[in-house]
């Protein structure tokens, strides 16, 4: 039997996720987190732009959803593995980001179709670096 939830049971980590009460991508996200091991709560909001800023996203690393996990911020459709790698690895940053929305990244599996893109690390100076890649 294969198994993959990142976190043993009973060691949920709880992440928070803001999104658009009509996206069906930022739920399915959220689906991506609790396979995951992740306890998620989620708060609908139609003002995304307000916690972006609050957070310290910048346009160029903004995406659909927001979340929290700890004192990481979480932009976008970043994969479950690396935000369980940030919670491990700790480094000192802000947090993750996958800009936009790339088909092939969790929620946005759309068939076959599976686009290039990087899950970026980023700190409140606006300094980012290649955390991983996919596909």
């Amino acid at each position: 039997m294969i198994s993959t939830p990142l976190l043993a049971e009973g060691d949920a980590e709880n992440i928070h996720v803001y999104k658009s009460p009509s996206c069906g991508c930022c739920s399915d996200w959220v689906d991506h987190l609790e396979e995951n091991g992740f306890d998620v709560d989620v708060t609908e909001t139609t003002d995304l732009n307000q916690i972006k800023i609050d957070a310290g996203l910048t346009p160029a690393l903004a995406s659909c959803h927001t979340a929290f996990v700890g004192d990481y911020v979480i932009e976008g459709h970043v994969p479950a593995s690396d935000i369980q790698r940030l919670i491990t690895e700790a480094p000192q940053a802000t947090g993750l980001s996958v800009p936009g929305m790339p088909l092939g990244s969790p929620g946005m599996e759309v068939g076959d179709r599976k686009d290039h893109y990087k899950v970026i690390l980023f700190n409140e100076t606006g300094q980012t670096r290649v955390f991983s890649q996919y596909n």
